[in-house]
């Protein structure tokens, strides 16, 4: 613990813990400003959608890779090639 020997110093530490704790109390407020927009941007219908298209696409392509990876064919394919 901190032993005070004047008046002064400890007006200077309060002082200091006054102003650290505005300073933490702004940087609060732009972190709750920042998260709020961050979660209206990744959440407006336009990104929702994107999103969805995007995923979708990528699975195809995925699909698409694995199945000439592993050879697989669709079964009508493989139906007219044996006749």
């Amino acid at each position: 613990m901190k032993r005070y020997t004047t008046f002064d110093e400890i007006n200077r530490d309060l002082k200091y813990l006054k102003l650290k704790s505005e300073i933490d109390k702004e940087e609060l407020k732009l972190n709750v400003s920042s998260t709020k927009e961050s979660f209206k941007d990744s959440f407006s219908p336009i990104s929702i959608i994107g999103s969805m298209i995007g995923s979708i696409a990528q699975k195809a392509l995925v699909v698409k890779i694995a199945n000439s990876i592993l050879g697989v064919k669709k079964v009508k394919e493989v139906e007219d090639s044996e006749k």
